[in-house]
């Protein structure tokens, strides 16, 4: 126990030592992007000998204006971070003397305390380590961008959007993060889905995200590739040592030799696709896997009106709820065989209780329950798997 604790205590002052030096950086950056901002607001600047210069153009100026206004979000956004961070230390400083308060210095309230603050810290850490290199990315595009204007050359729509695509790409990490739960959460759930594929075999991860399956599969023997169009969560990934390739998952997918994969994986991405492109999907799926290869694609299960509200509408990238039924004819009429669908866990904490009553009212009553049960509380996720013969 003791060895336990003073690991815990060390991880503890790690997080903490790389969360200030991440704060500081975060905050030399802001005063960069604000030097960025200052030169952006300034009049653009005509030579002397030149009296009778054109008047630059309003399009010019209206582009040195909205680049300015990026600039300043951009700096806004990174002390926003930064007082987060803030917070969030202070914060676990009090939650940790409440909770020794609370538990009397009880040795499982002290492992509560510290795992908390430490999960806490790595978090925040990840979080400004992300927008490090966001904001480190957006400075460089500025930067150039600034030149051009200040030699009078308007910039093309590319490149005001190669400033603007980072920061959604953070954006959604950041919701990501927020919402779909911690990497060791959504590991634990797929950790089942390790038993589908061949030992050792081949697998493609579509649209892999923060690569929290990649990783499963890497630490189990697998050759683990994957695809995302998140810049970020392919740096993420890449980071970890993960063989990610950045990109559009159907030109991705085109591209790969026909009869060459074991397996292919998605998790909770189908459902941001339009049925079009989930048909093409599939239909190129078969044709890049060797015959007796594995498709298992899992997405929101819409049939749970929980699950539909709590978490499809939640994220407003989805495009199309998938129903169990569909997507496992689309899989079939793709000539995938032995197609099976299966959901996960109960809801049991949410459903409603039945009565321990047996009269007869009472187990008509029951009966309803369970039917709206089956209707409000179904699994929230399902998954589809189908072999190519």
């Amino acid at each position: 126990m003791q060895r336990t604790i003073e690991k815990l205590s060390g991880d503890r002052r790690a997080a903490e030592e790389n969360l200030h030096k991440m704060l500081a950086d975060v905050r030399h950056l802001a005063e960069s992007l604000d030097r960025v901002s200052t030169r952006l607001s300034a009049p653009p600047s005509i030579p002397r000998k030149r009296f009778f210069r054109k008047p630059p153009s309003n399009d010019f100026v209206e582009i040195r204006a909205a680049l300015a206004e990026t600039a300043s979000a951009a700096k806004t956004l990174t002390e926003a971070v930064a007082h987060l961070a803030e917070i969030q230390d202070s914060l676990s400083d009090t939650r940790d003397k409440l909770w020794d308060v609370e538990g009397n210095n009880h040795v499982g309230m002290i492992f509560k305390s510290m795992e908390w603050r430490v999960d806490r810290l790595s978090t925040a850490y990840e979080d400004a380590s992300v927008l490090m290199r966001t904001f480190s990315h957006l400075k460089d595009q500025m930067g150039r961008l600034l030149t051009e204007i200040e030699d009078k050359k308007l910039p093309t729509p590319a490149q005001v959007g190669a400033i603007l695509e980072p920061l959604e790409d953070w954006r959604y990490l950041r919701f990501e993060n927020r919402f779909r739960g911690t990497e060791s959460e959504i590991q634990k759930q797929q950790n089942n889905f390790l038993g589908d594929f061949p030992s050792g075999g081949h697998i493609l991860d579509l649209g892999c995200g923060r690569g929290e399956f990649l990783d499963l599969l890497v630490r189990n023997g697998f050759q683990a590739e994957g695809i995302d169009l998140n810049a970020e969560m392919v740096g993420l990934c890449r980071d970890k040592g993960l063989s990610v390739e950045r990109g559009d998952l159907i030109e991705c997918l085109s591209s790969r030799p026909d009869a060459a994969l074991d397996g292919i994986f998605s998790s909770q991405v189908i459902e941001h696709l339009i049925p079009a492109a989930l048909r093409r999907l599939i239909e190129l799926a078969y044709a890049k896997l060797k015959p007796g290869g594995l498709l298992l694609l899992e997405t929101v299960n819409p049939t749970s009106v929980f699950a539909l509200v709590q978490i499809y509408f939640l994220d407003f990238t989805h495009r199309t709820p998938v129903h169990p039924q569909a997507l496992q004819f689309l899989m079939e009429a793709a000539g995938f065989t032995s197609v099976i669908t299966r959901f996960g866990a109960e809801m049991n904490a949410e459903k409603l209780q039945n009565s321990p009553l047996s009269d007869e009212a009472t187990v008509i009553a029951n009966q309803n329950w369970d039917r709206l049960n089956a209707l409000l509380y179904a699994p929230a996720n399902y998954s589809v798997l189908g072999r190519k013969p």
